[in-house]
């Protein structure tokens, strides 16, 4: 990650919680604890945030703390051809008809722009997901109660969901922080404790990561590989990482990100 992108990824991790420490900072970004430390001094020095022992908070803190993890709008500038290339695939493998479950995510909102012209029973915890498929699809749309938060853009509730626990899905597409052979991952407990309530109502998960999810890693476990029935990634992902899979007995479908592969995937 560049310099002027990583700024960007810190000032809004720390607009959006009281404090980010130094951790905090290294996990969401990826960078070593010593560069935090120096982009935390730089940023300080402009103005841009207020350097606090062990961290840095914002100069004006918010008044709604946010969920662990990049904000929406930083996340879907990353990796942009990758996620549009894994949301073909995926909505590729959908059928007219079909109740299906879309987390939130800057990967599975690109999903939105090959859905238009389908007609699905889809439930979505996303508000950028939901808003968009309302204005620009014939499929009807489900959401759950709950609070938005709006840097993820994302509907949750700490109380469960009586609609989710009533909605059968054939398929339930999410992304995650990072995959490995523990499973997924995720970076905030809120986001675990909705996933896991969508993930019951599922026959199948598919999850949409990108290559570099395979080097993504959080303390919280959303579940093993044994859940998952195909991940949908890029042909940047290491052999090693599709040996992980093999053996896990979890499909693999590589999305083509040429431009011939518009409207097809290669199966591995």
């Amino acid at each position: 990650m560049h310099e002027s992108e990583r700024h960007r990824v810190i000032l809004a991790a720390v607009q959006s919680r009281p404090m980010m420490t130094v951790a905090d900072l290294c996990e969401v970004t990826g960078s070593s604890e010593a560069t935090i430390r120096r982009d935390i001094a730089a940023l300080d020095e402009r103005g841009e945030l207020r350097r606090v022992r062990g961290g840095a908070e914002a100069v004006n803190p918010p008044e709604q703390s946010a969920l662990m993890g990049r904000p929406f709008s930083v996340n879907e500038t990353i990796n942009i051809a990758q996620k549009r290339a894994i949301a073909r695939a995926a909505v590729d493998l959908c059928r007219d008809g079909e109740p299906i479950i879309i987390n939130g995510g800057t990967t599975t909102y690109q999903m939105v722009h090959h859905l238009t012209g389908r007609r699905l029973s889809v439930f979505t915890n996303s508000f950028a997901i939901a808003e968009y498929l309302i204005h620009n699809s014939r499929c009807s749309v489900v959401i759950p109660g709950g609070t938005v938060y709006r840097e993820q853009n994302v509907i949750l509730s700490p109380f469960g969901g009586v609609v989710a626990s009533h909605f059968y899905a054939k398929r339930m597409f999410l992304g995650c922080q990072g995959i490995g052979a523990h499973g997924l991952m995720e970076a905030d407990p809120m986001v675990v404790q909705s996933e896991l309530g969508l993930i019951g109502q599922a026959d199948e998960v598919i999850v949409l990561a990108d290559s570099s999810k395979f080097s993504g890693r959080s303390s919280l476990i959303l579940c093993g590989l044994d859940r998952i029935a195909a991940v949908i990634s890029d042909s940047g992902i290491r052999d090693e990482d599709r040996q992980m899979l093999e053996t896990a007995g979890v499909r693999l479908i590589v999305a083509d990100t040429s431009a011939s592969g518009e409207r097809q995937a290669a199966v591995a």
